[in-house]
């Protein structure tokens, strides 16, 4: 590289590096932009909390006017002061409506025009019931606006259905066929006495098709210019759901918790990676993409195909909740874009009914799938990439799951073989290195000859070509697989209720015994596949710890006592947790075994003891670094001397 290059080079890096300072915004600027948004957040804020005592208001008066209604005291004027150019809209009789396709049955009502609940065709509760997603009676759906100074809410109005934009009045039970189902819903205004305007009208608009999970809902506002204020710029939506307990037993990793991601960041939850455990509310800022109430392996998600402008949401458990199969309690309160100057308004969003599965989340390129905690980022993507798709791939031949489950464990251990090769290689070493260790240590038995110890010893290894940490690596480089996979089948739908041996569930636990009685930090039963997996690692720490005794670290009593109560420690931990994580364990055990004696045949230690006498008699290559290293020091050892 020439005078000229390089000169070109330095001055192209020196622009870059001030544009990117000119750039850059001053603090002031950055103080002026933070004040900016948290004004416009404090007003959004202001907002929300005037329209939710309205909507408490609100809420109060249509209450009163339910047990006034029950009591036959309401009038039509007290009606007309309620809701308006909806009166005659607030009045009729609430009609239900099932719509099946290949995958789910949903419910729609009339009143409030919203979804009242969704039963997955394709799966069942643990104890074989009907997967309904929410509880029918306490789901709540409402939209709220104003118009003509009153809170308006959509769950108090009777909507007129309409199929593939035609009225109906027909039957109850809709199934859908090759071409998509489009069921809507109609509010319509009236001319302030009894006569609907078939012009003027709120619509509901659900397109189902055959086999998706995902439902295209649509909120249009025709020619309500002079009915909504016209200073509105976004409408409420209230989402309230309780959800039902569809699993055997909670994931400390993945349980239920509500799910949200806005246009450009990362997917996140209300409670962290804790499996939902927490209660808790939390305020969303702009631009938010989607939110999900999300149960262990199945998940029900708002999705506007723009952006909300911000909303509030919660989980909590109630306590006065009397459904036996009830779980928690989720809400949302999501404030979604509107031009009260425009005649007509679309708010185009979906929801998604369905299960975790990558497979299936994945094809919508919505992030929904980062809701299935399979680890970190670098652990994610072994996951992602490697391990689902392996599985998947074994899973296609249509084995049962304990099988695949042997044959991607054997796939694994193949594929790391060479890292437990070199780490049983350098253990093998040290055994064989043991002798003279001993003579070393006998000859500096004082503790200030250590320096001359060390260096003594790391002299013999230097010469023989081993290192005492040569094993850490590759035990190192498997850590993240077995993270992976500790990750990766609590959270795997495909597991869910696949039967093995006595297992009836590899995603849960497989009890053999029910103790009638809890034991602190085990559980009230016992999971025998959690108790092979102990004693098969016990057996492996054992065997581990003899070779391991050749080393004469002596220091290490401490440590080896401490892998004898790990396994303990994991039998409470996993005693509740997936089978077929724990099934995996015991493969991975068992296997490690054959692996051992096969290196043992391979690796007889008087034909490894002749390949270190040879090595030793070899000069040993010293690398530049080393050889300015002992420079150095020739040179500090004569200044000493002078």
């Amino acid at each position: 590289m020439n005078k000229n290059s390089i000169i070109g080079i330095i001055l192209i890096i020196g622009i870059l590096v001030g544009w990117s300072i000119w750039m850059t915004p001053s603090k002031e600027q950055i103080a002026r932009q933070r004040e900016y948004q948290d004004s416009i957040y404090r007003a959004n804020r202001e907002r929300y909390i005037q329209d939710s005592i309205r909507f408490v208001e609100a809420q109060k008066q249509s209450e009163q006017l339910v047990y006034q209604q029950e009591n036959a005291e309401v009038t039509d004027a007290v009606m007309r002061d309620k809701y308006g150019v909806f009166t005659t809209t607030a009045t009729g009789e609430e009609k239900i409506f099932t719509v099946e396709n290949d995958v789910m049955k949903m419910t729609f009502t009339s009143k409030g025009a919203f979804v009242k609940t969704v039963e997955l065709k394709d799966y069942k509760t643990w104890d074989s019931l009907p997967l309904i997603g929410f509880d029918e009676k306490t789901t709540k759906f409402n939209l709220s606006f104003f118009a003509s100074n009153r809170n308006i809410n959509t769950i108090d109005l009777y909507f007129t259905p309409y199929l593939n934009n035609y009225p109906y009045d027909g039957e109850e039970k809709l199934v859908v066929g090759e071409k998509p189902l489009v069921l809507s819903f109609r509010a319509f205004a009236d001319d302030l006495g009894d006569q609907l305007n078939p012009d003027e009208y709120i619509e509901f608009r659900y397109t189902v098709t055959k086999d998706e999970y995902m439902v295209d809902f649509d909120v249009k506002t025709v020619n309500m210019k002079n009915v909504i204020a016209s200073n509105t710029n976004f409408v409420t939506i209230d989402w309230y759901a309780d959800i039902l307990k569809q699993e055997k037993a909670v994931d400390r990793y993945n349980g239920s918790n509500v799910y949200y991601k806005f246009l450009s960041d990362d997917v996140e939850s209300l409670s962290g990676d804790r499996g939902g455990e927490k209660d808790g509310e939390k305020d969303l800022r702009a631009n938010l993409k989607w939110l999900s109430f999300k149960q262990r392996f199945f998940s029900y998600a708002l999705i506007s195909k723009e952006s909300f402008n911000s909303a509030v949401i919660g989980m909590k458990t109630d306590i006065r909740q009397q459904n036996p199969r009830y779980l928690k309690t989720m809400y949302a309160t999501v404030d979604v874009p509107f031009d009260g100057l425009s005649a007509t308004n679309d708010m185009p969003m979906q929801f998604y009914f369905g299960p975790n599965s990558l497979k299936i989340m994945d094809k919508y390129d919505l992030d929904l799938d980062k809701q299935i905690p399979l680890g970190g980022k670098f652990v994610g993507w072994i996951n992602r990439y490697i391990v689902v798709n392996v599985f998947n791939w074994l899973g296609s031949y249509g084995w049962n799951y304990g099988i695949v489950i042997l044959v991607l464990t054997i796939i694994i251990k193949i594929a790391l073989m060479p890292f437990a090769f070199k780490s049983y290689q350098s253990t093998a070493k040290m055994r064989v290195l043991k002798p003279e260790i001993d003579e070393i240590n006998a000859k500096y038995p004082d503790e200030k000859d250590n320096m001359k110890k060390q260096q003594a010893i790391m002299d013999l290894y230097k010469k023989a070509g081993a290192s005492p940490t040569a094993g850490c690596l590759p035990m190192l480089l498997q850590l993240p697989i077995l993270w992976a996979i500790f990750r990766f089948f609590p959270s795997s739908i495909e597991l869910r209720q696949q039967p093995f041996l006595w297992a009836d569930d590899l995603s849960t636990y497989d009890s053999i015994l029910d103790l009638g009685f809890n034991i602190p930090f085990y559980g009230d039963h016992v999971s025998l596949f959690t108790l092979l997996m102990t004693v098969t690692t016990i057996l492996y720490t054992y065997i581990n710890n003899k070779q391991m005794a050749a080393t004469n670290q002596q220091g290490m009593k401490g440590m080896k006592v401490m892998m004898y109560i790990m396994p303990i420690m994991f039998l409470g931990l996993f005693n509740s947790y997936s089978a077929g994580l724990s099934y995996y364990y015991m493969l991975v055990n068992i296997i490690t075994f054959l692996q051992m004696y096969l290196f043992r045949v391979f690796m007889d230690d008087e034909k490894l003891r002749k390949k270190i006498e040879l090595a030793k008699q070899r000069p040993v290559k010293k690398s530049g670094f080393q050889k300015r290293l002992e420079e150095l020091q020739k040179q500090q050892q004569a200044q000493r001397k002078r």
